[in-house]
């Protein structure tokens, strides 16, 4: 578990030696002197220890959902401690929804500057190439992209096993530099990371900016709670990840103390001349591995907010018959991959990537840090000063660093912003309308137990086999029943009326997966009950109703949708501009088979018109 953490949950801050200290200097506002390299290193060891050992490993670790982590599973356990505070609980909601949302501007910038920043070394190693930097950078995301389809369990496996290598390789790049010269480990001192920012104030203040890219990828460590735990996770950053990470930095750091002029790739420049092409392979490989772990967290993310209602439903593939974790949305897959190339194109270089990164890994950690203060003082019942001591500090360093990123919005931070918003404005739009035309679907709705009182005082011709109606709201006379009994005349022998149900926590067992109320006459009112990390499988979670007596012949099961239809706004409502946001969005929804795993060649849709 330990080794599958080192190559899971730590490609993206693993590979952040390529790039981050390079960039502290990169511009010429920070100079590579004694002092300041000095100064600069003792930032890097300290932001690393307070917001990733202190923070991350040591504290947001323990606030897991049912073994779960992530900024949605923060989320729902943030709102639901403050369910007796509605107006709380809201402003809790549109907050964690922008954090998930401004994580997919994180997805994009992270393999393209990656990739790119791994690519470069051919900058150092073969100037004269430099024009194949940008071809082969596109190359392999397009490489990296095409593969999806087939699931990462094969590449998974190696994921670990390369890290392995790769963090190895960050110490023994870094040792023999530190033995030359160790008076870089004073460094340690965070007297030195005081004096340089007393010294240069202002200048300190922006190279913050870059500083945070030795820390990008910490919400990894959350994220990926519930494939590790916690022991392995934290066994990792202590044991092999955080030492590997300060050496190869400290390494750069005497490196610099004898040449200053290595500053402009200190990383590739620590390799002796025999290693410098495997060095170049491993660094592309190990960021492909970075790059796939935010991909996957992509297509983790999206399907939890589609079944937590804040994202249309989508095609969901899943790519092993083993392990439910293992998904592909090709929507996902190739809408990340235009953005990516777009940013590579646009960009050009890992330096002003650099500029656009920063700004949604500062603004998720700042979140998690709010949603932290309510989980623990309204969920865990813990003293109020203790949870202001245990977050304040956090939250000050995080509020810091994202006013430091802030400064690069007009240089390059606008671009995970802008799709941090559009998500946004995606989300909230999907959850309003759907509120909205769920609101008018029951007002409008026939009362199930009367409608079926009625029919049955004359009941129409019974035909073999069981009908399973899906629909949205529980106790309603479903569409498709309606336009059963009005085209084909007939009612089945068995009914099934289901409403699947998604709620804010990771999993719900079997035991609560399953609630049935006899409706007579056979027919059945079912409960479906899902977690945002459940697989949302009806047929499967209905053969437990033969717990409560009602038998399911496959064959004969016939699974009718409800299909809804987008009603106009009424008086007030969503903007006109929203309004068809959302239409469009509900036209172009995946099928509903899709999403509940139904058997589609057997499904009937009815809607406004019959489609058999």
């Amino acid at each position: 578990m330990t080794l599958g953490a080192l190559g899971v949950v730590y490609g993206d801050i693993g590979t952040s030696p390529l790039y981050a200290l390079k960039e502290v200097f990169h511009g010429g506002h920070v100079a590579p002197t004694h002092d300041n390299i000095l100064g600069v290193l003792s930032l890097l060891f300290w932001t690393m220890t307070i917001i990733v050992s202190l923070k991350y490993v040591l504290l947001i670790l323990r606030a897991d959902n049912n073994g779960e982590g992530g900024l949605i599973a923060m989320l729902a356990l943030a709102t639901n401690a403050v369910n007796d505070k509605p107006r709380l609980r809201r402003s809790l909601l549109v907050v964690g929804l922008f954090g998930t949302a401004i994580f997919y501007g994180d997805a994009v910038i992270t393999p393209a500057m990656t990739v790119l920043g791994a690519v470069e070394g051919i900058d150092v190693y073969a100037p004269q190439f430099h024009a194949a930097i940008m071809p082969l950078t596109l190359l392999v995301l397009a490489g990296l992209f095409a593969v999806q389809r087939f699931g990462t369990a094969g590449i998974g496996k190696a994921f670990g096993p390369v890290m392995l290598v790769w963090f190895c390789s960050l110490a023994l790049l870094g040792i023999p530099h530190i033995v030359g010269n160790p008076h870089v480990l004073v460094a340690v001192n965070p007297a030195y990371a005081f004096a340089f920012c007393m010294e240069y104030r202002w200048v300190a203040f922006v190279a913050l900016g870059a500083v945070v890219l030795v820390v990008t990828g910490g919400e990894a460590l959350y994220a990926d709670l519930g494939h590790f735990g916690k022991k392995p996770i934290r066994i990792a950053w202590y044991g092999f990840v955080m030492p590997a990470l300060v050496i190869n930095y400290f390494g750069q750091g005497a490196m610099l103390l004898n040449d200053p002029a290595a500053v402009k790739n200190p990383f590739f420049l620590l390799a002796p001349n025999w290693a410098e092409i495997p060095l170049f392979l491993l660094a592309t490989l190990a960021a492909i591995v970075a790059s796939q772990a935010l991909i996957t967290a992509a297509f983790s993310v999206t399907k939890q907010a589609v079944q937590l209602g804040i994202l249309p439903r989508m095609r969901i593939l899943h790519t092993s018959v083993r392990d439910i974790g293992q998904i592909y949305i090709p929507f996902v897959n190739w809408g990340l991959f235009a953005f990516v190339v777009l940013a590579v194109v646009f960009f050009g270089s890992s330096s002003n990537l650099a500029a656009a990164y920063g700004v949604a890994v500062t603004i998720d950690m700042t979140i998690t840090t709010v949603m932290t203060f309510f989980v623990i003082r309204y969920g865990w019942k813990y003293p109020l000063a203790l949870c202001v001591a245990a977050t304040g500090l956090f939250f000050i360093i995080d509020l810091t660093f994202l006013a430091s990123n802030l400064l690069k919005v007009a240089h390059g931070g606008w671009f995970p912003l802008l799709i941090g918003i559009g998500m946004f404005t995606l989300m909230l739009t999907w959850k309003q309308g759907r509120r909205m035309l769920s609101k008018k679907l029951r007002e409008d709705a026939i009362d199930l137990e009367s409608f079926l009182e009625a029919v049955f005082v004359s009941p129409p011709i019974r035909v073999p086999g069981t009908a399973v109606f899906l629909s949205a709201e529980q106790g309603s006379t479903p569409n498709a029943l309606l336009h059963n009994l009005k085209h084909n005349k007939v009612l089945h022998a068995q009914n099934l009326f289901v409403s699947v149900k998604h709620h804010e926590v990771p999993w719900i067992g079997f035991d609560k997966r399953v609630q049935v109320q006899s409706l007579g006459n056979d027919c059945w009112q079912v409960s479906l009950h899902f977690g945002f990390k459940n697989e949302p499988d009806v047929p499967e979670a209905l053969k437990l109703l033969e717990q409560s007596g009602v038998l399911l012949e496959e064959m004969d099961t016939s699974y009718f949708l409800s299909r809804d239809i987008v009603i106009p706004t009424i008086g007030s409502g969503m903007a006109l501009w929203r309004e068809k946001l959302f239409a469009s969005m509900h036209r172009n929804a995946a099928a509903a088979a899709d999403f509940l795993h139904l058997p589609t060649n057997r499904v009937v849709e009815l809607g406004s018109k019959v489609e058999l």
